[in-house]
């Protein structure tokens, strides 16, 4: 059945590719770094207010916040991939049962998370060797903030099947509008009424309540085929099991790297809470990075999606290679910004040259080799776009978890410092590359279904 209605719909499936996906993947990539900033914010504010022990308090809780978003987040690339799919295709009464379906599963996912990582909060900040000094802090915020995560949740749902259908701009502005709150209000919360690390938590699960609801009532509102009806918002079992289909493997793949960084997180830890802050704050200078690789290769994903819904296999090889180009492009610069500006980069978060000596020595091995992680990220991204989600899963798997827990646990030792845990990052990018460039070359992954 054909699509009646595409007022706010952008279809990818013509004109030139490289401004098609500029256009579509710009409002991503800043809305990745907005999203950053105010994550960003919480521990510029933490740190200087606070001090450098709560701004590790907030460091040992990254790697454990991805682990309890990590499923929910392949849900919703599983959704998005299935709702570009069914735009390129024009099949209208598809993309309905698929969005109000993708809503039912991230209300569900959201509620676990919540409850689970409240309760949990302790006992998982305790196996991953968190230091006495900061357990208690670092308990507090992981705690409140997990009563934000059906929030956190439903948000990614929203925002996933807005840049399904090319409306990447909403994404943006709801994200604009969720970082100046944030930030307005951690400055509020920690600077003027001294709530510490409760103070930043507060603050996120504030701004991320925001987004959801300003991104769901456009949705709700609007009169495109992408318009969310409330009393129809049940799952409808075949679309679930599409979406499961592609969703599970990503978010079993994030699951898993997430635990492995998890791994890698109790390695840091045992160098004091020094390395953690340094670490920790070096973490949201290099989400401007990673998560603008991320908003490319789903920027990708959703181009390859209609495309390849649409039968254009033509467009999904030059897709691809336009994809890997760009990402190239961007990490290479941004990779030798960081670098130049790393000292005063750090000192945005803390004046403790111990603390400051962590970050930089980061910088020095990440930074040259970003561009490996972004053509990994582009070309697992294309394959998911064609529906083929294990594949990049295997890959994931190897490179970004098996082979970081055999470093940890056979190269590690041969370090004497903490440059073996970082070294161990770009390694593990190049393994991966490896892997999905001989995947990609066989050319299997585009026999059209």
């Amino acid at each position: 059945m054909a699509v009646n209605n595409t007022k706010n719909i952008t279809l990818m499936t013509e004109g030139n590719i490289l401004k098609v996906l500029l256009k579509f993947s710009v409002p991503i990539i800043l809305g990745n770094l907005l999203q950053q900033m105010y994550n960003t914010a919480d521990s510029i504010i933490v740190g200087n207010c606070v001090g450098s022990t709560a701004l590790a308090a907030v460091g040992a809780s990254t790697f454990l916040i991805y682990l309890l978003i990590a499923f929910s987040q392949g849900v919703s690339v599983g959704a998005g991939v299935i709702i570009s799919q069914y735009l390129g295709a024009k099949n209208r009464d598809c993309v309905q049962k698929s969005l109000h379906t993708a809503f039912a599963l991230a209300f569900i996912l959201g509620a676990v998370l919540t409850v689970g990582g409240f309760f949990l909060s302790r006992s998982l900040l305790i196996a991953m060797n968190t230091p006495a000094e900061i357990l208690h802090d670092a308990d507090t915020y992981l705690k409140i903030y997990s009563c934000g995560l059906f929030f956190n949740v439903a948000y990614n749902m929203a925002a996933g099947i807005l840049n399904a259908s090319g409306n990447s701009k909403r994404a943006l502005m709801y994200l604009a509008v969720a970082s100046f709150t944030n930030i307005i209000l951690d400055i509020i919360l920690i600077n003027v009424f001294r709530m510490g690390v409760a103070g930043a938590a507060v603050a996120t699960d504030i701004s991320q309540a925001v987004s959801f609801a300003l991104a769901f009532l456009y949705l709700v509102r609007t009169n495109d085929d992408c318009k969310v009806k409330p009393a129809q918002i049940k799952i409808d079992r075949t679309m679930a099991r599409s979406i499961i289909k592609i969703g599970i493997p990503t978010g079993v793949q994030s699951m898993v790297i997430s635990l492995a960084n998890i791994i890698v997180q109790t390695g840091v830890n045992g160098f004091g809470a020094a390395a953690i802050a340094g670490f920790g704050a070096y973490l949201k200078i290099d989400g401007f990075n990673i998560l603008p690789i991320q908003g490319l290769a789903l920027a990708v994903t959703t181009f390859i999606g209609q495309n390849y819904g649409a039968g254009r296999i033509d467009r999904v090889k030059k897709g691809a290679l336009t994809g890997v180009l760009m990402v190239t492009v961007y990490t290479v610069i941004t990779g030798i910004l960081i670098a130049v500006f790393s000292r005063q980069l750090m000192l945005l978060f803390s004046r403790d040259e111990e603390v400051i000596y962590y970050g930089r020595a980061a910088v020095i091995c990440f930074c040259p080799w970003y561009w490996g992680v972004g053509i990994l990220q582009v070309l697992c991204g294309t394959v998911r776009g064609t529906g083929k989600g294990l594949p990049p899963m295997i890959i994931m798997l190897i490179s970004l978890c098996i082979f970081r827990m055999i470093w940890m646990y056979f190269v590690l030792p041969l370090f004497s410092g903490i440059n073996g845990i970082y070294i161990m990052y770009p390694v593990s990018w190049f393994v991966g590359v490896a892997l999905i460039l001989l995947y990609v070359l066989r050319g299997k992954w585009l026999k059209h279904s």
